[in-house]
């Protein structure tokens, strides 16, 4: 395989990579951006409470939409401002503990349907949505529950509780350390970090494809010299083989 080949499939491959790697950037979770605080579940009934420090609440709101467009945004208000999704509501609040920081509670829509004060809910998103969700809730009692900011006050039908190691695996907080790596081209001494080399090093892999026996052509990876053709000097005469 000529040189030229060579270089176009590793050019190829880095492309891909990088494509992959900037794909899988483009809209972060909640659970990937924010430290999860707190876990509230009982069946289809879920609540995951997550902190963002030094963020005011129309600032992580603004953050959230962008990674990921909701059907509703509520107006910007800097105690509370819900968003909402097809499988789920985000309620942002100002921590009345620590003012500086916000909350984000992701809810199931089960969970806003069993906890939530609808009156409540309308001073921020639009009657209509709030009717549809608890009218498909067949009229079942509701509750006074207005966010984790208030839960001493207002509380849900389940305490919260603080996420336990299970949990934290199954939804994984900002806090789980994330490395990454550019590759580059190793040296013969074998410096890559990884131990066959890296993706592009220069150290011999352990495996190999051979050629046939009796072949002229060298192997897949390591093709042989080709040795320069034998011609026969001539005056301009087209010359062709003799019968035997």
């Amino acid at each position: 395989m000529s040189k030229r080949l060579l270089y176009a499939i590793k050019s190829i491959l880095i492309v891909a990579l990088m494509a992959s790697v900037l794909s899988g950037c483009g809209s972060p979770k909640v659970s990937d951006t924010y430290p999860l605080e707190s876990v509230n579940k009982d069946g289809a009934e879920t609540s995951y409470v997550y902190r963002a420090e030094g963020k005011t609440v129309p600032v992580v709101a603004t953050e959230l939409k962008d990674q990921r467009k909701p059907k509703e945004i509520s107006k910007e208000d800097p105690d509370h401002m819900f968003l909402v999704y097809s499988d789920e509501w985000i309620h942002v609040m100002k921590d009345e503990k620590k003012p500086e920081d916000s909350l984000i509670e992701v809810d199931s829509k089960a969970y806003v349907q069993r906890n939530y004060n609808p009156s409540f809910l309308e001073a921020y998103v639009i009657g209509s949505i709030v009717g549809n969700l608890f009218d498909s809730f067949g009229g079942k009692r509701y509750g006074d529950y207005r966010g984790y900011s208030s839960s001493d006050t207002y509380k849900p039908s389940k305490k919260y509780h603080a996420p336990t190691a299970s949990e934290k695996k199954a939804i994984p907080p900002m806090t789980v350390d994330r490395t990454g790596s550019i590759f580059k081209r190793g040296s013969t001494s074998g410096t890559s970090k990884s131990d066959d080399g890296g993706l592009f090093s220069k150290k011999k892999s352990s495996g190999s494809i051979t050629k046939n026996k009796g072949s002229t052509s060298g192997s897949f990876f390591s093709p042989s010299k080709s040795k320069v053709p034998r011609t026969k000097s001539g005056t301009g005469k087209i010359f062709k083989r003799s019968r035997r």
